[in-house]
Formats: C-alpha cells, sequence, structure tokens
C-alpha cells in the first residue's frame, strides 16, 4: 500500500466559527499559523462554542494578508486587523484555563452579538502570550492558542467512509472539525499511530479525540441531528467516552502541503483501545 497523504487542511481562525480549507499553511510555534488565533467570550469571559450556540457554525471565516474577515449574511461582513497588537487586556477562561487576551472592537462585538442573538464579546490571543498544553502528554515546551487542548487534530478519509457506511450516511468530515485529514489508509489506522512525520515536521499523538455534541451540527445549517454520535457511542466508546480522531502535538515549524506523504515513524496500541 502507497503511503498515506495529506489529504487535506483546515484553518479555524475563530474558535467555533466556520473553518477555511488551504492547500498549503505555514506551521508556528502555536500549529497551524492563525488557527484558533481570536475567540468568543461571554459577560464571564467564558470561551463560547458551538455546544452553547449552534448558530456559531453559520459565520464564516476569511484571511487575507492583512485582515481577518467574518461573513455573517451574504451581504454584511466585518474585518479586523490579522496582526493586531492594540486593544485592552483581560482574562479569558477556556476549560480550565485562564490567561490573557486582548480586545477588539466594540463595533465588532455588536454586530456578533445582534447576530448570535446573545452578549458577546471577540478577542486575541497576542503572540508573546503562552498558553501551555497539559503537561500529561507534552512537553514544556509545547504551546496553543485557543484550541480546546491541542494545536492539531488529525482524522483520516478511510474512518469518515467508515463510519458513514455505518450510518448509511454522507457526512462531511468538517463535522468533526478536523485541522489534518489522511487519505490511503485504513479506516482508524490513525488509532495506533504514536508518531508520524510530514514534510519534516515531526508529530506526536498521544491522545485520541473525544467527542462532544459539535459533530451532530450541520454546519451547512446549524441544525442539529443524532448522528455521528448515536453510531459512534455504538462502535467507538471507552470509559464513557466516544472518540473520533487523534490530538496531535509537532516538533517543528515550517509548512504542509496537501498531497504530502504522511510517514509513520512509531506505532503503539490503539487509542482508544477498541
Amino acid at each position: 500500500m502507497p503511503y498515506p497523504v495529506l489529504s487535506d487542511i483546515y484553518v479555524y481562525p475563530v474558535k467555533s466559527l466556520a473553518g477555511i480549507k488551504v492547500s498549503k499553511w505555514p506551521v508556528t510555534t502555536k500549529g497551524l499559523l492563525y488557527d484558533r488565533k481570536w475567540m468568543l467570550i461571554d459577560s464571564n469571559n467564558q470561551f463560547l462554542s458551538q455546544r452553547q450556540i449552534p448558530k456559531m457554525a453559520l459565520i464564516q471565516t476569511q484571511l487575507t494578508h492583512s485582515k481577518l474577515i467574518l461573513s455573517m449574511h451574504s451581504t454584511d461582513s466585518i474585518s479586523l486587523p490579522i496582526n493586531a497588537t492594540t486593544g485592552d487586556s483581560c482574562n479569558i477562561t477556556i476549560w480550565g484555563d485562564t490567561c490573557m487576551a486582548k480586545q477588539t472592537s466594540l463595533k465588532v462585538n455588536q454586530k456578533l452579538s445582534d447576530f448570535l442573538n446573545i452578549q458577546c464579546q471577540l478577542v486575541y490571543q497576542p503572540d508573546d502570550i503562552v498558553r501551555p498544553v497539559d503537561p500529561n502528554y507534552s512537553k514544556k515546551t509545547d504551546q496553543i492558542n485557543f484550541s480546546d487542548g491541542f494545536p492539531f487534530l488529525l482524522t483520516s478519509e478511510a474512518s469518515m467512509t467508515a463510519l458513514n457506511k455505518e450510518m448509511n450516511l454522507e457526512l462531511s468530515i468538517e463535522r468533526f472539525r478536523p485541522n489534518l485529514v489522511i487519505s490511503q489508509c485504513e479506516p482508524y489506522a490513525e488509532d495506533s499511530w504514536r508518531k508520524i512525520s510530514i514534510n519534516s515536521i515531526d508529530f506526536r499523538l498521544p491522545k485520541p479525540c473525544s467527542r462532544c455534541a459539535i459533530p451532530t451540527i450541520d454546519p451547512t445549517t446549524a441544525n442539529t441531528g443524532k448522528e455521528p454520535l448515536r453510531t459512534l457511542n455504538r462502535l467507538r466508546k471507552w470509559n464513557k467516552q466516544v472518540y473520533f480522531g487523534q490530538n496531535a502535538l509537532h516538533d517543528q515549524s515550517g509548512e504542509l502541503a496537501i498531497g504530502s506523504e504522511v510517514h509513520i515513524v512509531c506505532t503503539g496500541q490503539k487509542q482508544p483501545p477498541l
């Protein structure tokens, strides 16, 4: 069988808003450039996601060389500087972490609040802020922006195909919000990968990704359903959680491009052990 191949790359500039599919993209110390650099918070400075507000999926994102553009309707968009350094500082909470962020503009906040029907603010993580990764799974030098816990989420086309076959559906892999999608491998082959290399960037895969309700949200309509969680509960449940995809950490900066070979450096026991 030929080498696995990196078939898709997704960047999510704003946590829980729509992502961007790219053909190549820089990798920084925090992961894909601009991935989850921005985030919405509520009036208590707690992060917001599609878990509470499925409609967040409908806000499209776009990156130019100088701006982040958010589109809520075909005729309504707002833009922000992509490399801002200004804004009032605030402490925000994301899961169990509290870290510093900077606020954007009142105009942006009002438009987003009106669209989502909840009072919210858009904040960003300054480049010099270090948010470490859970030390149980990482090195001291590992860091992230506003991802849930790891800089990369990796899935495979074959796993999605196998899951769709079990459901007798054709759901998009975008529901799982991966950063890296791999082709030319067996279904759930990624469960046993521990170290891989893509375009001279080494990745560690220390932990499978437990799934919340977000994959049940149709990213094109924000409507919710029972799948794929119902089938994952039947096939991919372990220790009272369901799993799909692998969290990943990287050891170098560089650039990733679709079509690159994925070299499996080290394998181990399947995670989860199904």
